[in-house]
């Protein structure tokens, strides 16, 4: 445009010029040439005309932008100026708060220090009393009290017989209390078991009487809790499967896993399991939605033609409880698994459950494969995890927590025995742990699976091929196992306190001599 302009106006000075030259000859009379030098002069003027008023006018647009400029340029420097003082206004105040909270902080993290240390030294005491205890308790069964001679003429009481079943001693810590008093399903901890009732039988002997327990429904379903650490506050169970024979004897899963295996029971007691386990944490839950469940599958369970389908059918119409119930797998099975096994725990995986790994032998895991399969549990021995038994592996211990966090798994340490174990498992940052020193497993009672959605009346009817401890309440052992009425049921919860008041005067119990 500047151009056409520029262009436009020379074109006019040149007609002007050449105007004024030919009036110039026509009518004043002058030469061609005299004409044109006049017309050169006035063009010539014309162009000066035009280039000084170009150059005021530019002038003055320049003027005005650089004003412009200079009023934009304070009005940033102003700006950058309130944002200048409130950056260090805030600089300020972010220095005061964390002088205020290193002020704060420093004290609690010396009293938590100082707490540790006295928990620490409480648990060696506590572990050192309990070793005196059971010297004392041993010595004392060694060496009974010789029985007091009458005095002359007097006669001499008549012995007391020996009940028949004594009850097992309460448990002397609050997370067994807790832990049984949320389900008021599970009888008191059961005698040990005799061991190798099968030992010397062949297995042509041992796969019949098997099959006769399962198909008699002679299985027992066993609950041990899963506690968080350091709080000892009941989080899961873990459910187990115990058989009993005709003459009473039960059978742990490890005197019977094997058998079952190897003659194709197993998915028949995995089913018949899970739908136990699915009663008890329909009760759980009933009462207490954060806990859950843990059940053991069987990898022959996944590729079963016939039981398979079923349970997954049974899964489909229970999976609102998928939050609460988590199916568990061992390690030698899941490496075990092939293309069909996975397909069938991605069936599970949509419908929400989730998975648990346990009876490791080595920490050798991926845990980004498991997360992406489901796991969101792995359960190590104690021993294992603290490198005391088991091969070495590439990652240390203290750092498989962290590990399995990242992926959203927690690391859940089993068959803890001792207080001293519990010590060093803290060091390494396990937040659930499982075994003997919390509670043993204990069964639950044959009515109260059979009862559900039946009048208490129903409920409280002894089953006839159930065990004599699976009808005994947890509270006491010379009550009958039926449901508490309001005014047996109000002093029991008058009575109950937080589990760490419970835990402290235990362990100050066990502690103070004599």
């Amino acid at each position: 445009m500047m151009r056409l302009g520029a262009a436009f106006i020379a074109l006019c000075m040149v007609i002007i010029a050449g105007s004024v030259a030919a009036v110039l000859y026509l009518a004043a009379g002058l030469t061609m040439i005299e004409a044109a030098v006049v017309a050169l002069a006035v063009l010539t003027a014309l162009a000066i005309y035009n280039t000084a008023s170009t150059r005021v006018r530019d002038r003055s647009d320049v003027g005005e932008q650089i004003a412009d400029l200079s009023r934009g340029t304070a009005d940033l420097a102003r700006q950058v100026g309130e944002l200048g003082r409130r950056v260090i206004t805030v600089e300020a105040a972010s220095q005061a708060l964390n002088d205020r909270t290193a002020i704060t902080v420093e004290p609690l993290a010396a009293e938590l220090q100082e707490l540790g240390g006295l928990l620490n030294r409480l648990a060696e005491t506590v572990a050192a009393h309990e070793t005196k205890l059971a010297e004392m308790a041993k010595m004392a069964v060694q060496a009974p009290p010789a029985p007091v001679q009458p005095a002359s003429g007097a006669v001499a009481p008549p012995p007391v017989a020996a009940p028949a079943t004594t009850a097992p001693p309460a448990p002397d810590n609050a997370v067994a209390i807790e832990a049984f008093e949320a389900i008021d399903a599970v009888g008191p901890a059961p005698q040990k078991a005799l061991s190798g009732p099968l030992k010397g039988m062949k297995d042509s002997e041992i796969l019949p009487l098997l099959r006769s327990a399962i198909e008699a429904s002679r299985i027992d379903l066993y609950l041990q809790p899963i506690v968080s650490l350091p709080q000892r506050k009941v989080r899961y169970y873990e459910a187990e499967a115990r058989l009993r024979m005709e003459d009473g004897t039960a059978l742990a899963p490890e005197e019977f896993l094997s058998f079952a295996e190897s003659g194709g029971l197993m998915p028949r007691i995995d089913n018949l399991m899970l739908f136990r386990c699915v009663q008890v944490v329909r009760r759980l839950t009933a009462r207490n939605r954060e806990i859950g469940l843990f059940c053991n599958v069987s990898g022959s369970t996944l590729l079963d033609p016939e039981f398979f389908p079923q349970l997954t059918d049974f899964m489909q119409a229970n999976r609102a409880l998928a939050p609460s119930l988590v199916l568990e797998f061992t390690q030698k099975t899941l490496r075990a698994m092939g293309p069909l096994e996975h397909e069938s725990l991605g069936a599970f995986t949509d419908l929400g459950f989730r998975f648990s790994l346990d009876h490791l032998t080595d920490l050798r895991l991926e845990p980004r494969e498991l997360a992406e399969r489901g796991f969101r549990f792995v359960k190590v021995p104690g021993s294992l995890l603290l490198n005391r038994v088991g091969p070495a592996t590439d990652i240390h211990p203290a750092d498989f927590s962290d590990l399995l966090g990242r992926f959203g798994i927690d690391l859940i340490a089993e068959n803890i025995e001792s207080e001293g174990m519990v010590v060093d498992l803290l060091d390494y940052d396990v937040r659930f742990g499982q075994g003997a020193l919390f509670s043993p497993p204990r069964p639950v009672r044959a009515d109260a699976l059979q009862g559900l959605g039946e009048p208490a009346a129903a409920r409280a009817a002894p089953e006839a091929s159930s065990p004599p401890v699976a009808n005994v309440e947890p509270t006491s052992s010379a009550q009958p196992a039926a449901e508490p009425t309001p005014a047996e049921a109000r002093p029991r919860a008058e009575g109950r306190v937080s589990v760490l008041g419970q835990i402290a005067r235990s362990m100050t119990r066990r502690a103070s001599p004599g």
